[in-house]
C-alpha cells in the first residue's frame, strides 16, 4: 500500500532513526524515512526477526531485559521512537537504556508511543490531552507510570520527548477485513459504546509532523475523526467484502479474555484537535470507511 502524499512541514535533513521495538507502527515510519535517505536501526526481542530486518537493510539488534543492547547500537542516533510496552517491572527502556539515551549528543527528537487507554472510563464523555488519567488498572496504570518517567526525563534532563497516545491501530493485514475473512469477527452490542481507531499510515504522518515540528514535553492523542461502534465497523467490512454480517451479540453473552473485556469496560470520546491544530495534520483516513475501503482497493490492484 503506497503512502499518502505528505503535505507536512519539511523534515530535517536525513538522520538516524532508532526504533526501540520494531512493530507495526515503527515499520510504517521507518519505511518512509528510509525512502527519504535516513539510516534506520531498531530492536526486536527475537534473533530470527533481527536477522530478517538486517536482510531488509535495517541495523537490527536483540533487546529485552535479559538481552542488553550492544553499547555501540545507539551511536549516531538523531531520532528515537520507543514503542515497547511496559512490563510488570516497569518500562524496560527507561530501566535499561535511560543513561545511554540521555548521553546521545545529537538526539533531536524522542517519540514515546503510549495508548488512549490511560484515560480509563469517562462514561462516554470527551477527553483531551489535559484530562485526568483514570486508567489505574493493570497495563494502563503501567502506561501512565511509563509516560511519567519519560516526561520526567524531558523536564529534568532536557530530553526531547513527545508522547503519542494511540487509539486502536489498524492497517493492511490488520483490520476488520482480516477478522471477517478469518471468521473471527463478532458484532458485540453495547449501546452507546464507541471506540477510536487510527490507520497505521496516519500514525506515521503524525510522527513525521512531530519530527518536523518538535515540541518537547507535548502529548498528542492519535486517533481519527470519527469514533464508532465496533459492530458498525464490522458491518461495513462485511459490506465491502459482500458477505452477510454476523449477528449482534449482547456483551454479557460473550466469552472473551479478561484483557479483551477490559476494552469494553471503558468508554470515552477521544479528541484529536491538538494533532490537527498544532501539527497541521490532515488525516489520509479520517474515518474507518476511508481506511477500510483504501485497504481493500490496494489489495485488489
Amino acid at each position: 500500500m503506497s503512502s499518502p502524499p505528505n503535505l507536512l512541514p519539511t523534515l530535517p535533513p536525513p538522520g538516524r532513526l532508532f526504533c526501540v521495538g520494531f512493530g507495526f507502527s515503527a515499520r510504517a515510519l521507518a519505511r518512509r524515512l528510509a525512502a527519504a535517505g535516513w539510516a534506520v536501526a531498531g530492536t526486536t526481542r527475537q534473533a530470527a526477526k533481527a536477522a530478517e530486518l538486517r536482510a531488509e537493510g535495517i541495523a537490527a539488534f536483540v533487546f529485552d531485559r535479559d538481552h542488553p543492547l550492544e553499547a555501540a547500537a545507539l551511536a549516531g542516533t538523531t531520532h528515537l521512537l520507543v514503542s515497547i510496552a511496559p512490563d510488570a517491572q516497569g518500562d524496560p527502556v527507561l530501566d535499561c537504556l535511560a543513561a545511554d539515551i540521555t548521553a546521545l549528543p545529537e538526539l533531536a527528537w524522542v517519540g514515546y508511543l503510549s495508548t488512549t487507554g490511560v484515560y480509563g472510563d469517562w462514561q462516554g464523555a470527551e477527553v483531551d490531552e489535559t484530562s485526568e488519567l483514570r486508567g489505574v488498572k493493570g497495563r494502563n496504570r503501567r502506561r501512565i507510570e511509563a509516560e511519567a518517567g519519560w516526561l520526567a526525563l524531558q523536564a529534568e534532563r532536557a530530553l526531547p520527548v513527545q508522547v503519542f497516545r494511540l487509539a486502536g491501530i489498524y492497517g493492511p493485514g490488520r483490520s476488520a477485513l482480516d477478522s471477517v475473512r478469518s471468521g473471527r469477527a463478532r458484532r458485540i452490542d453495547k449501546p452507546g459504546h464507541l471506540f477510536s481507531r487510527i490507520h497505521v499510515e496516519d500514525i506515521a504522518t503524525v510522527l513525521e509532523a512531530s519530527i518536523a515540528r518538535p515540541n518537547p514535553g507535548r502529548i498528542y492523542n492519535v486517533c481519527d475523526d470519527e469514533p464508532a461502534a465496533a459492530a458498525e465497523v464490522t458491518a461495513f467490512a462485511c459490506e465491502l467484502l459482500g458477505v452477510a454480517p454476523p449477528p449482534l451479540i449482547a456483551l454479557a453473552e460473550t466469552d472473551m479474555s479478561a484483557m479483551a473485556r477490559s476494552f469494553w469496560e471503558d468508554n470515552r470520546l477521544v479528541s484529536n484537535r491538538r494533532l490537527h491544530e498544532e501539527l497541521g495534520v490532515t488525516l489520509a483516513y479520517p474515518d474507518y470507511r476511508a481506511g477500510l475501503a483504501a485497504i481493500l482497493a490496494a489489495e485488489r490492484l
